[in-house]
């Protein structure tokens, strides 16, 4: 089995990963300043095969040090959040993130070249197919569209430039993947949160699903939604995106290849959240709701063809969204009566 060392550990989509990642046998060193959620225990923090490091991405000499001995480098560390995040942070996005995927390149081109790494996996953004005219957004599209309008969607981008140019110029292995729309538990309020309000609801800076769970929950009648409800989405469950992640890290074929990983089904907005009202407040409730204006970057529509996972990786997300929601629902209600949400 393989060494692994993935950046942002501690995050939403990193949790999922470092799972899998030892699910499977692999050696995993974890690292992650804790800037976003602080320390948060995981299941996995005994585990024999897993090492966690607090620290920067951005230093390119730690970042050396803990690839010196690594296979494979799964470079997820990012600023990353929901639509209010994107405008609350609108250049801390843009440049921390440039700086922490620099680094991480930097670091990963001089393993490479020790003779150690093998390849690099990108977690890049359903958000680079922000501007799209058409859909369903397969894999090179990306550079066929304009590009993306929000700092967020613009930076990942860019972490697909810096994959491909590194490649280029050094010979640097990569996979590049695209989660859609990560669904899960482990969620909670950032350290750096403002408080942005959704009706009477405070909202916690995060995802579509965990704000609408926490709003029924805290009794909100009518339901505040973003716009209009028809914003459509495809909503795909952390640990099929992680399983996604690592047979891409492991596939020969994934070589300098780039891949959509996501669930096949479209779900909007409006029927999000009259599935998470009837599972809250059950079926004999009507469903209720008003529709408050839309942040600017919230795309209407974001559908992914995912065909070329399907076919080259054998991987397909298939967790339905209800039994998503029979995750998370109750774990949110746990996280707003401990006042993490």
């Amino acid at each position: 089995m393989a060494k692994v060392l993935i950046s942002g550990s501690a995050g939403f989509i990193g949790g999922y990963v470092v799972e899998e990642l030892l699910r499977r046998g692999h050696s995993v060193v974890g690292i992650d300043n804790l800037s976003k959620y602080g320390r948060v225990a995981k299941s996995y923090d005994d585990h024999p095969s897993y090492t966690f490091v607090e620290g920067d991405c951005q230093e390119i000499g730690l970042m050396r040090d803990l690839l010196a001995d690594c296979d494979h480098f799964i470079a997820g560390a990012a600023m990353i959040g929901g639509i209010s995040y994107f405008h609350t942070y609108a250049y801390d996005l843009l440049a921390t993130n440039e700086r922490i995927i620099a680094a991480s390149c930097d670091a990963a081109i001089a393993a490479h070249d020790a003779g150690k790494l093998q390849k690099v996996t990108y977690l890049s953004s359903s958000m680079v197919f922000e501007s799209t005219p058409s859909w369903p957004s397969f894999e090179g599209q990306e550079r066929e569209v304009p590009p993306p309008l929000s700092s967020y969607g613009f930076q990942k981008l860019a972490v697909e430039y810096f994959a491909r140019a590194a490649s280029d110029q050094y010979g640097l292995p990569y996979t590049i993947v695209r989660p859609f729309n990560c669904v899960g538990i482990g969620e909670r309020r950032a350290l750096g949160d403002v408080d942005v309000m959704s009706g009477n609801v405070k909202l916690a800076m995060s995802h579509v699903v965990p704000d609408l769970v926490q709003k029924v929950v805290k009794g909100q009648d009518p339901l505040h939604i973003l716009g209009d409800g028809t914003q459509i989405r495809h909503y795909t469950y952390g640990g099929d995106l992680a399983e996604g992640i690592v047979t891409a890290m492991e596939h020969p074929a994934a070589l300098n290849e780039d891949f959509n990983l996501s669930t096949a089904q479209s779900t909007n907005v409006l029927e999000l959240a009259e599935m998470i009202w009837h599972k809250i407040r059950g079926e004999e409730t009507p469903f209720r709701y008003v529709s408050d204006t839309p942040f600017e970057h919230d795309v209407a529509k974001r559908v992914p063809a995912t065909e070329k996972a399907k076919t080259i990786l054998g991987f397909e997300a298939t967790t339905s969204l209800e039994t998503m929601l029979d995750e998370v629902i109750p774990w949110i209600e746990r996280a707003v009566a401990d006042g993490t949400i």
